[in-house]
């Protein structure tokens, strides 16, 4: 959701550590095992991302996502922190430059 506020488009990929935390019928796991399924989650994890990135064009197409922000802002010009403004300038630049201060 934060991706999204910020105007950036995003895809979540999810991957299981270990079961016994839902399955009571699942055998209890170590830690040592699930820090090596988290390793192996890296692995797969890191090659998903190299083989989606090739996939993808050159340019992105507009999206309505480019412009969530647009009536973002509601707090009234005059009650706006210049300090806060300074920190949202990263993910915000583009509306608080043709906002009014």
């Amino acid at each position: 959701r934060l991706a999204r506020e910020a105007e950036l488009p995003y895809a979540l990929l999810g991957m299981v550590t270990d079961y016994d935390c839902w399955r009571e019928e699942h055998a209890f796991v170590e830690v040592s095992e699930v820090i090596a399924q988290m390793a192996r989650n890296g692995t797969v994890a890191r090659a998903t991302v190299e083989k989606f990135v090739a996939l993808l064009p050159g340019t992105r197409e507009a999206s309505p996502l480019d412009t969530v922000l647009d009536y973002a802002l509601i707090t009234a010009p005059e009650a706006r922190d210049p300090s806060a403004l300074a920190k949202l300038d990263a993910v915000a630049g583009r509306v608080l430059d043709k906002a009014p201060q």
